[in-house]
């Protein structure tokens, strides 16, 4: 079951706004989006200041399977990166909805989120794959 508290892409990606009144956000990978990669070995992940589109790529995972880009739910301007995870990048496989977030971005619109997929939605998203 994915929280209730963000909003998901059809890409595996999730969003959850941190902050409303500053349009802050954190974005990670889902359960689904780690449980389907395996072992995480690496991230690519954008740099802060770096702008983000939404749906725009915004980095790649690379895992003991795959190599994948990472796309981004929302517009903004990146102001954190985990760097934890640069270390660390099985913490996603760990905890995926908590210490494996990806990125803080300053939202251009927070209203872009909206657009995106409840937990429920998402979670049925995935049944059906």
């Amino acid at each position: 079951m994915s929280p209730d508290d963000r909003r998901y892409t059809q890409e595996h990606e999730w969003v959850m706004i941190e902050d409303a009144a500053a349009k802050i956000a954190v974005v990670g990978i889902t359960d689904y989006a780690q449980d389907q990669l395996g072992d995480i070995v690496f991230f690519e992940l954008p740099k802060v200041g770096d702008t983000v589109a939404h749906l725009g790529k915004m980095g790649e995972v690379e895992s003991v399977k795959a190599v994948s880009d990472l796309f981004s739910p929302v517009d903004g301007e990146v102001t954190e990166i985990n760097q934890k995870l640069l270390d660390h990048p099985e913490l996603v496989n760990e905890d995926p909805f908590g210490e494996g977030w990806l990125i803080k971005v300053t939202m251009a619109d927070a209203s872009g989120v909206e657009g995106l997929m409840s937990a429920q939605d998402y979670d049925a998203y995935t049944a059906g794959l």
